[in-house]
Order: C-alpha cells, then structure tokens, then sequence
C-alpha cells in the first residue's frame, strides 16, 4: 500500500533558527514558511534530493506541535510521511485492518495540496504515522 517516504517531520521552538540551521550549518535547500491553519502549525520544507524533511512550528494555542512541545522543550521528530497512491482505499484497508484513524477519520488537504491522513500512534510501535496521496509518477 504504502509508496516512497514523502518527509520525516520535526517539531522546532523557533522556525526561523531551525531552518537556518539546515540552510547554514547543512547547506540544505530551505523552502519558505507557510502557516496551514486548519493544522495548527507553520511549516517549512527542506529538501533533501530524495525526500523532505518537514520543519514544524505551533501556530497558535490549540496546536498539537504545542502540546509535543510542552513535552520536548527543544523539539524532535513529530511523525513520518509515507505517500499512497488512492488514500480512500488506504483508510478503508486500514480500518478493516484495526489501524486507528485520528480526528474523524477523514482525509484534509495537507501542506502540498493533496489529501492526508494521520495514523494512531500506538498503532504503529509508538510512530504518528502520515499518509498523503501523490498520483503515481
């Protein structure tokens, strides 16, 4: 079901320090910032050549990047992406499966312009697992 890892996502206290790390002390590709309200978070993306990595910062008081934070006061790895290629028939496997589907269970339009889902992580050994469909190439 799953395809290639689209991006390993990292909660960051400050976007603007943590994207100038990557840019400055990794020579990495940074993306420019943009806030995703319906997420609760602001995000920027670094490329890596083969994947992303996803820079995650709270917008906002009610944001789940909050939370994490509270508990991991410098940040750390928040969830890991995978791309499908038809995320219905992805939640309809997965619930048939037993697999958890978080909020109400139905896809939202994520930081590229496609529909996600996030997996329970207590389902998949501790790991809040996303789903993002991405046309095959």
């Amino acid at each position: 079901m799953i395809g290639r890892l689209n991006h390993i996502a990292i909660a960051v206290p400050d976007l603007a320090v943590a994207a100038a790390r990557y840019r400055d002390m990794l020579g990495a590709a940074v993306g420019e910032p943009e806030a995703l309200p319906e997420h609760g978070v602001t995000v920027v993306f670094i490329d890596t050549g083969n994947s992303k990595v996803e820079l995650l910062e709270a917008l906002g008081e009610g944001s789940p990047i909050a939370s994490f934070l509270e508990k991991n006061p410098a940040g750390g790895m928040h969830h890991i992406c995978y791309e499908v290629p038809d995320i219905v028939s992805a939640i309809a496997k997965l619930v048939e499966s037993g697999a958890r589907i978080l909020g109400d269970g139905k896809p939202r339009i994520g930081a590229h312009g496609n529909p996600v889902i996030f997996l329970h992580p207590k389902d998949f050994d501790g790991t809040l697992v996303e789903l993002e469909e991405v046309a095959p190439l």
